[in-house]
């Protein structure tokens, strides 16, 4: 889903509020927006985070992903996943409200070359830095040994659930 121009469309969401709205502001890759949106959807839903939220997923091309990178970290080159965390939950706001959890960029050219550098499917790899980037959102990170090991096992159990939900759905889809 999205519209023509890349502009920024809502594609996934539910009667309780939940909300992803997806960007595609890059021509290198032709990406499966209500898939990614889908994941990023669930890994939120794993993690427990009450509705009413709103979410951002945007894929870019290389430049501007190397421009946010230069803005937000001092590295200028493009990277493959950022995270804009907003609001940690802890934020008064009313019962209606939604939390704006914040927003995951992605690059799928840098994705595509490294799925191809690591000898993986680039569908595998941008599955990774959703679940990745979504979980930089919820305040996981990889600064240290002991927060790597943790986000990484978690991210290996939201792929895992992730990849088992997929193969139910095509099995579904297959039968009479």
């Amino acid at each position: 889903m999205g519209d023509s121009d890349g502009g920024p469309s809502p594609a996934e969401s539910d009667s309780a509020g939940e909300v992803v709205v997806v960007s595609d502001r890059q021509r290198d890759l032709l990406v499966a927006q209500e898939r990614w949106a889908g994941l990023l959807h669930r890994v939120l839903a794993e993690e427990q985070v009450a509705a009413p939220w709103e979410a951002g997923l945007s894929f870019v091309a290389a430049d501007e992903m190397a421009s946010l990178n230069a803005e937000h970290r001092g590295i200028d080159k493009p990277t493959d996943v950022l995270a804009f965390g907003a609001d940690d939950g802890s934020a008064p706001r009313a019962a209606d409200e939604p939390r704006l959890v914040g927003d995951v960029v992605i690059c799928p050219s840098v994705a595509a070359s490294n799925a191809a550098a690591h000898g993986k499917a680039v569908d595998d790899e941008l599955a990774l830095l959703v679940v990745h980037g979504t979980l930089h959102l919820l305040g996981y990170d990889h600064v240290d040994d002991n927060d790597a090991r943790l986000m990484e096992g978690r991210e290996q159990e939201l792929l895992t659930l992730a990849s088992a939900g997929d193969a139910l759905a095509g099995s579904r889809a297959g039968a009479p």
